[in-house]
């Protein structure tokens, strides 16, 4: 069962994810919350292993949320939910080291699939955020160029994943094992010094290795 935790201030949203997973076949929907005031008491007791984390919440915003996670529990995996109508609130959200990013508008059988997969070990981005933070990024100034060090095999992979693609689909473009892009991913983000697809998103964009 893969144990679900929500944070929305949408009242009517979260009604309609904890319909969503109580229905699902292998989710335990543990609570869902519309702020993160009692976060930290909240990820000791429930030990969630997927948090749905919104962005805009009063207090404490889905960033800084995702932070705290990642020190208390780091084996706890987040997936960012989002409008993307601040591109600073995107990159920021990139940074703070969630494994996937979602739009609100993203099809209830479709968050099923990304939470399955980001529980998988896998990440996920979908295509009109990765196209956001494109944008954003060819709008900043040039970094220092990295030697990244990159094989021609993980440049493909992650020039894929930064168009939004999911581990599933970039092994059925590359014609690979779903095993083998995320070996390939761990490489990545050893070579990249990071620790999550944001950070080597955002590395990538910003060094034009993609």
């Amino acid at each position: 069962m893969i144990k679900i935790l929500l944070y929305d201030d949408n009242r009517e949203r979260r009604e309609s994810l904890e319909e969503l997973f109580t229905c699902a076949t292998g989710f335990s929907f543990l609570g869902a919350f519309p702020d993160c005031s009692r976060l930290k008491s909240q990820i000791r007791e429930y030990s969630p292993d997927i948090i749905l984390m919104d962005i805009r919440m009063p207090g404490v915003n889905g960033i800084q949320a995702t932070q705290l996670v990642k020190q208390i529990s780091p084996s706890t995996k987040i997936i960012i939910q989002t409008v993307y109508d601040d591109d600073e609130n995107i990159f920021n959200s990139l940074k703070a080291g969630a494994e996937g990013y979602i739009l609100k508008s993203t099809p209830a059988d479709k968050v099923i699939q990304c939470i399955e997969e980001v529980h998988g070990g896998g990440a996920v981005i979908t295509p009109s955020i990765a196209l956001r933070v494109t944008r954003y990024f060819n709008t900043q100034p040039l970094a220092v160029s990295v030697e990244n060090g990159l094989t021609s095999r993980e440049t493909e992979v992650l020039q894929l994943m930064t168009q939004g693609l999911s581990y599933k689909m970039v092994a059925a473009k590359l014609g690979i094992t779903y095993n083998t892009v995320n070996a390939h991913v761990k490489k990545i983000y050893e070579k990249l010094s990071v620790n999550s697809l944001g950070e080597a998103v955002s590395v990538a964009l910003r060094n034009k290795i993609v």
